[in-house]
């Protein structure tokens, strides 16, 4: 009989949980997942699984489908962006509906639901919560050692960096490029959760409507907000950002004022100046979160480790496509690493994955950089974007419209070309 093929998974995020979703079914690989925290969860904003992602989940796996249903994410009938501010207000510079399209558009569901939902049937004994990776101690043999900040070791074949944008894991493969810290956009945002009934009440029936559920972005002149549906229709979600005039920087929140707030939004449409109001003014002050993004680096492997999500392509939120990077990590490493007998099947598995999954993150973290500072009209391109008809919507193309199966079938090419080497 084989022997299985020990695989670690730092952090206990999305990332990390959609790949043990998977990993730990195949019976050859002894999956465990460590995260830094006292408990596997999540917090912050809700994300949106684009069809891409969605593909990628259904390719995983019934489980991985149902957990997404079960922590009751919400499928957008239409997405819409509209001109917030100035003699235009109010117009449409961007629609696509599902029916009209033929196709799926994104489902937006909570993190922490999520996160649940993909831990539900896990092993216990191979969670491993209060477990903050150190450093990693590389053996003769190719086996890894994995130190603990608490003293305790675990030992590995392969080691998947799932640890965020703060990474140790990417720290340790990009060691001395100095290009691979993150990067500051000098934007922030603020987002809160609203009650059915009372976003209906706030921003208007027409507006919030779980039977035709509608993702509406409103640009503005350095601002920008967002809301969709989420839990099953229970929660509305809203998001303020704004980008601060002083441009880029090294900080990660600020606090925001009420005041402040509310001069951004004055000249804004009566019933979001409600909704920011109601929402944002009833605390003097709000911490704001900067969006950081990684750079582009040479590699997101190095021997039996590798990084993936946003410990490898940390990206700002505006295509959506933080979380449907995460999946289709996942997916690829899954597949790959699904079909490795051996050690060095698994190497090869991960050099794969890095030559089919950098340039596409890679890409899609430029772009959505570059979207941002024309929905937050801080782009020189903002008018030729709002006049052309479909251009903006054009953006998300080559983000949604991936042939999965292609992806995965380019994927184990690379993985046998890479054993026909060896």
């Amino acid at each position: 009989m084989s022997q299985s093929i020990r695989i670690a998974i730092s952090g206990g995020g999305l990332a990390g949980a959609t790949l043990f979703n998977v990993l730990h079914r195949f019976a050859h690989l002894d999956v465990h997942i460590f995260e830094s925290a006292a408990a596997f969860k999540e917090a912050g904003m809700a994300i949106g699984i684009t069809r891409n992602a969605q593909a990628a989940l259904e390719r995983m796996g019934p489980t991985a489908v149902q957990a997404l249903e079960r922590a009751g994410a919400v499928p957008m009938r239409r997405v819409r962006f509209v001109v917030a501010q100035g003699e235009e207000q109010g117009r449409v510079v961007g629609e696509i509906d599902e029916k009209t399209a033929g196709k799926r558009l994104t489902s937006i569901v909570h993190r922490a639901a999520l996160l649940r939902e993909l831990l539900s049937d896990a092993p216990q004994d191979h969670l491993h919560a209060s477990k903050k990776l150190e450093f990693v101690n590389r053996r003769h043999d190719g086996s890894l050692e994995l130190q603990f900040t608490d003293g305790t070791s675990h030992d590995c074949d392969i080691l998947i960096g799932a640890d965020g944008i703060h990474s140790t894991v990417r720290n340790i493969i990009l060691d001395g490029i100095c290009a691979a810290a993150p990067r500051s956009t000098g934007v922030w945002l603020i987002m809160a959760l609203m009650p059915y009934a009372e976003a209906q009440a706030s921003i208007g029936r027409e507006r919030i409507d779980l039977e035709e559920a509608c993702e509406y972005s409103w640009l503005g002149h350095g601002t920008y907000i967002l809301h969709n549906l989420l839990s099953e229709g229970q929660l509305v979600q809203f998001v303020i950002a704004s980008k601060d005039e002083e441009g880029e920087h090294d900080q990660w929140r600020r606090a925001v004022s009420c005041d402040e707030i509310k001069s951004l939004y004055h000249n804004w449409p009566q019933h979001l100046r409600t909704a920011v109001e109601g929402l944002f003014c009833k605390e003097p002050d709000h911490q704001a979160m900067y969006l950081w993004e990684h750079p582009p680096v040479p590699t997101y492997v190095s021997g039996p480790l590798c990084v993936m999500g946003d410990a490898a392509h940390a990206t700002t939120p505006w295509q959506g496509s933080g979380g449907g990077m995460s999946i289709e990590d996942s997916f690829i490493l899954a597949t790959l690493l699904g079909r490795s007998t051996t050690r060095n099947d698994a190497l090869a598995a991960l050099k794969a994955y890095d030559q089919v999954r950098r340039p596409r993150t890679q890409r899609i973290v430029e772009s959505s950089r570059i979207t941002g500072s024309i929905l937050t009209g801080t782009s020189e391109e903002t008018r030729r974007y709002i006049d052309t008809p479909g251009k903006l919507l054009g953006r998300w193309d080559f983000i949604l419209d991936l042939d999965m199966e292609k992806h995965r079938d380019e994927a184990i090419s690379a993985m046998d070309q890479e054993l026909d080497v060896a």
